[in-house]
């Protein structure tokens, strides 16, 4: 009798023969019992309509009851993560941690069961700050419970998180510290000795392989196998040691040793019990990695289709080398592997079937993308897709210069673009296309994100009941936002109309020169300028060396008497920062759009010298600014899309602390109001009343808003903010605010820096602004002085009646010419 009339038989048979009435609970445990022994897809969908029957049910839900569907779905969702249904999986643990919290359910380990289970999915599928706030949350359940293995658990999978997010300073600093302080069980010292050696060679990595470094990751490795190869059901973690000794081994060509101990580390791994379909990929994924360093390139590409037959049902029967783009699913094991098998073409002179597999990859990186809620897993995940865009492009080159095809160039420029400010332009349609409610849930997640963040800037004086608090809240308006925008449809990056972009660009007698950022090479297209074609590509390096002359030439504003004090350095090496651009010559256009990338996004293009000179007199100095009208944009996309700075009313909001009588003062900013004042109508809050709430309760209703105020950059770990009377704004609390403005005046230091990202560009305050619909924004790349900003403040309003103004080191102006 087939499975499925067995299962049905039982459950008919629980109401109808049995002697008496069963509960609804005991309906769920029986079937969990049938499942755990006979685990299947099709069990899974049983499962699933036995919960569906459970919510149908009219009768009064009891504890009990309610406690049986937590269960049924953390069975469930073990079963789809051994099956490689990730994603399913995710979404059954977030229905019995949802359910466990709403009923505020007891006597069920829910750190164990669910909540370990689902971070570490986070993590895999690159959802960091779900992860990160998952984890932190049941550390703070098993402190409050004084349950120690949790409390390691959670420390071991946080370092997890820091080291997939590239936080390894920070990943390093946790597991020193608690393998320094807490008491361990040689088996948690020696999982924690071997997160400690990942995140010490990844940070050898990016310190060029610093050997001592490498040494110290070798080191935690060794200790870590001592630790762990004599103690019972610890293959796995062992097999992950030896793994990762191989993999050290390889990245300094010691190939026998990584050999031998990759070999130790299969034998343990299939000696294992624990094996899900994920496992078995990801080390098949790792042997090719191995072999393809080792230029085995057959045997490398024979254990990426052991990948593919792992993962992708009915692969075997389809006797293909490359999968069907219909067969493909979120998987980050299966996009490694189509990345490695791409590589493996493009070394081999195989360009063209490189990038038939590197297409494959995309609309994977899409749907993974499109599955995060959280702006920081957004971005990580969209630099990925970065780094493979510029694989993407160098082969589109190479082909050009092999065929003379223009239509390679075009390709490479569309791939450029779907990356450009891919977040922004993400979230910017979804927040058109979402509901009331929607909008809401993610007005409140972003709130709570920044009561966390500005908790945790408090340091070693942040109250954890207050961030785990924070945690919780954040954590339930995730789950209900996920359940709002299941049906909907995702954000998909439209092609860019190339002809609709000569167009704008004819049209405003403008040419554009467009920065793509790689690891090895800054990559420019220039666009219009009258020439055919009409779009061309060049390239230079991208290296620390190279990019140093433009660090060099950024370095003279960090400070007002660095330029003064060397005005011949200025001189020269603003000279050198241009000719390192390698800049179009002869142009025919007066007006020139920039979309910046990497370092380029805080460089002052105006400001450089196209002809060096002896003169001290900067007036006399030959600028880049005397030869175009120079306009920015993030992308090539905001830029055509862009509603022109034509105001039908120049009405103005003007925000002026001026915090007078504190260290904070800003005297000249009095000055500055005035001048704006004679000049158009609006209304104006200064002093205390300069506060954020006046801002947002009248932002909307005006076409400039005009903030002469204090702001910062932050750092790597503090976010940009802008000062109001009454308190510090970050930057991402600008986000939804209900603004549409002509134009956005940011009269204060450093509001176009802040944490960089390749592609997608500094998160400032200007970003800030930007996030909430304002397109034309003028702010700074440094700090300014009180009375110079009054001064320039003044004369740009003086302009401002008789023409547009040309707008950055106050970036984004859109149609000004």
């Amino acid at each position: 009798m087939p499975k499925k009339i067995i299962f049905l038989y039982l459950l008919i048979s629980l109401n109808v023969f049995g002697q008496k009435k069963h509960t609804q609970e005991d309906i769920t445990y029986d079937a969990i019992d049938y499942f755990v022994a006979n685990p299947s897809l099709e069990g899974i969908n049983n499962l699933n309509t036995i919960e569906a029957n459970f919510w149908k049910n009219q009768d009064k839900k009891s504890k009990e009851g309610l406690l049986s569907i937590v269960i049924l779905n953390c069975n469930k969702a073990y079963f789809e993560n051994e099956f490689g249904k990730t994603n399913q999986a995710i979404t059954s643990y977030e229905k019995a941690w949802k359910t466990y919290q709403t009923y505020q359910l007891t006597d069920y380990d829910i750190i164990d069961y669910c909540l370990k289970p689902l971070g570490n999915l986070y993590t895999i599928m690159g959802d960091y700050d779900n992860a990160e706030n998952t984890i932190k949350h049941y550390y703070f359940i098993a402190n409050e419970e004084k349950n120690e293995s949790a409390k390691i658990a959670a420390i071991i999978n946080l370092s997890n998180v820091y080291q997939s997010s590239g936080k390894n300073s920070m990943a390093i600093d946790l597991l020193e510290n608690t393998l320094k302080t807490a008491k361990l069980s040689s088996i948690q010292k020696g999982i924690l000795l071997n997160n400690l050696g990942n995140n010490y060679l990844l940070s050898a990595k990016k310190k060029s392989f610093a050997p001592k470094t490498f040494f110290k990751a070798e080191d935690c490795y060794k200790r870590a196998v001592e630790l762990l190869k004599n103690e019972k059901n610890q293959s796995e973690a062992l097999s992950n040691c030896y793994r990762n000794l191989a993999s050290l081994n390889g990245q300094r060509n010691d190939f026998e040793e990584a050999n031998s101990y990759f070999a130790k580390a299969k034998n343990l791994f299939f000696s294992s019990k624990n094996r899900g379909v994920r496992s078995i990929a990801k080390l098949y994924y790792e042997e090719a990695l191995l072999f393809y360093e080792q230029r085995k390139i057959p045997q490398a590409l024979q254990s990426v289709q052991l990948v593919y037959q792992t993962l992708i049902p009915l692969y075997s029967s389809q006797k293909r080398t490359v999968p069907l783009q219909s067969s493909l699913y979120a998987e980050t094991v299966l996009l490694d592997a189509l990345d490695l098998q791409a590589d493996i073409y493009n070394q081999q002179n195989q360009p063209k079937k490189a990038l038939q597999i590197y297409s494959l990859c995309f609309p994977i990186e899409e749907l993974m993308g499109s599955l995060l809620l959280y702006e920081n897993s957004k971005i990580i995940n969209q630099v990925r897709m970065s780094n493979r865009t510029e694989k993407c492009i160098a082969i589109y080159n190479l082909l050009y210069k092999k065929e003379n095809k223009i239509s390679y160039i075009e390709e490479a420029f569309q791939l450029a673009e779907r990356t450009k400010s891919g977040v922004l332009k993400s979230e910017l349609s979804r927040n058109k296309a979402a509901s009331k409610k929607e909008k809401q849930k993610i007005q409140e997640l972003q709130f709570w994100n920044n009561e966390i963040l500005k908790e945790q800037q408090k340091g070693e004086y942040a109250n954890i009941y207050k961030i785990n608090k924070a945690i919780k809240k954040q954590n339930e308006t995730m789950l209900l936002l996920k359940e709002l925008q299941a049906n909907n449809s995702s954000f998909k990056e439209e092609s860019i109309d190339l002809n609709a972009l000569y167009s704008k660009l004819e049209s405003d007698d403008a040419f554009m020169v467009y920065y793509f950022s790689g690891y090895e090479n800054m990559y420019y297209f220039v666009l219009g300028e009258s020439q055919n074609p009409k779009i061309a590509l060049h390239s230079f390096s991208n290296n620390a060396r190279y990019s140093v002359y433009f660090w060099q030439f950024i370095a003279y504003f960090n400070d007002a008497n660095v330029i003064t004090n060397d005005i011949n350095g200025y001189n020269h090496f603003g000279k050198i920062a241009y000719d390192r651009l390698q800049f179009p010559k002869n142009a025919c256009c007066k007006n020139l759009v920039i979309i910046p990338d990497g370092v380029l996004d805080f460089l002052p293009f105006e400001a450089l010298i196209t002809e060096e000179s002896n003169t001290t007199n900067f007036e006399k100095m030959h600028y880049l600014l005397h030869d175009f009208n120079i306009a920015y944009n993030n992308s090539a996309t905001f830029y055509l899309n862009a509603k022109p700075f034509i105001p039908k009313e120049k009405t103005v909001l003007g925000i002026f602390p001026v915090f007078e009588k504190t260290n904070y003062a800003l005297t000249y900013s009095k000055t500055e109001l005035q001048s704006i004042k004679t000049s158009f109508k609006g209304r104006f809050f200064e002093n205390d009343s300069a506060t954020f709430q006046n801002f947002k309760n009248n932002a909307s209703g005006y076409s400039i808003l005009h903030l002469s105020t204090h702001a910062t950059a932050g750092d790597i770990e503090t976010p940009a903010s802008i000062k109001f009377y009454d308190r510090e704004v970050l930057y991402s609390e600008l986000y939804h605010l209900d603004i549409n403005p002509n134009l956005v005046v940011l009269s204060a230091c450093e509001t176009g820096i802040g944490k960089l990202y390749k592609s997608e560009g500094a998160m400032s305050v200007a970003r800030g602004f930007q996030f909430a619909g304002a397109q034309n924004l003028l702010f700074s790349l440094w700090k300014v002085n009180d009375y110079t900003t009054s001064v320039f403040m003044g004369i740009s309003t003086n302009m401002s009646n008789k023409m547009t103004p040309i707008l950055r080191p106050m970036q984004k102006p859109n149609s000004i010419f």
